[in-house]
């Protein structure tokens, strides 16, 4: 029996609003669920987009609100508000997964290794792809309590992750290995520009090796300043929210299952996933558009 279901058979015994507020529902929600049910009792039809949304939502694993929902139905000629989406989640007790804010933290620059400047700041925003990119690295609990760790480098143009590594260990082979396959996948054009936090991965000399095979520029963080690489743990805070909190801990068996899954959750969020900061396209798709754009515009 569903907690609206409870409130219901109570609804003799005691107040809805009372009930309602012992068990934390909202009581619109359930007049909203009450109105559904003497809808489908009359033999009322569910009406197509509300099929449709249901099948959107359940596809992206609770990770869509109302504005992705919206998008992803008229490209599919549904034109629903998002009102209406909001009282049919409610209706069929669905609730969309809640990313957390960020939370800024500094890094461990103590390795007493030279930085590069900050090529960031006071530049005009990106907008073709392989210009710049940004990387950071995260933790992953296993189930033996120990930690697999993971790198990732994104494009700051088109939130492309276009190379990302599972280790067991933080070592600076973490961060090249996942630049190796970065820098063979896009083939990015000299003159792109790599940015990180001031880490002791990102101040290594393999690393800087690769950066200058590529003819790609170095750039760190400033000191204590964690908001210069907020890109990158935007995208942990996505990670962490859409695929980390709707599993158990400790989350993952082993390395092998961590792998795994950051592996799925990038190919989801690369090829499925809609992003507002790109006119709720999905990075692939936007990063294809932004390679044939230079393709097209660049003399022959």
């Amino acid at each position: 029996m569903s907690t609206l279901q409870f409130i219901n058979q109570q609804r003799t015994c005691y107040p809805i609003h009372q009930l309602c507020r012992a068990l934390d529902v909202v009581p619109s929600h359930y007049y909203a669920w009450r109105a559904a049910q003497a809808a489908a009792a009359a033999g009322k039809a569910v009406p197509a987009w509300e099929t449709e949304m249901l099948a959107v939502f359940d596809f992206h694993k609770r990770r869509y609100g109302t504005r992705r929902l919206r998008v992803e139905l008229r490209e599919t000629g549904h034109r629903v508000g998002r009102q209406a989406l909001r009282t049919a989640l409610r209706r069929h007790e669905r609730q969309a997964l809640q990313p957390k804010s960020f939370v800024p933290r500094t890094t461990d620059s103590t390795h007493g290794q030279r930085c590069a400047p900050n090529l960031l700041l006071d530049r005009p925003k990106h907008t073709q792809s392989n210009w710049l990119w940004v990387s950071d690295i995260t933790y992953l609990p296993l189930a033996n309590g120990d930690w697999a760790y993971l790198c990732a480098f994104q494009d700051l143009c088109t939130k492309h992750v276009v190379g990302w590594q599972v280790r067991a260990d933080m070592s600076e082979a973490l961060v090249t290995s996942a630049l190796q396959r970065a820098l063979l996948a896009q083939r990015p054009a000299p003159g792109l520009i790599v940015h990180s936090d001031r880490g002791g991965q990102y101040v290594g000399n393999a690393y800087k090796a690769l950066l200058r095979e590529a003819g790609a520029r170095l750039s760190h963080s400033r000191r204590g300043e964690c908001y210069d690489n907020a890109q990158a743990e935007s995208l942990w805070a996505r990670l962490k929210t859409e695929e980390l909190e709707a599993r158990d801990w400790p989350v993952f068996t082993d390395l092998a299952d961590a792998q795994a899954s950051v592996a799925d959750y990038f190919d989801y969020y690369n090829h499925e996933r809609r992003h507002s900061s790109i006119g709720y396209l999905k990075p692939y798709q936007f990063h294809q558009q932004q390679l044939n754009n230079i393709t097209q515009f660049s003399p022959a």
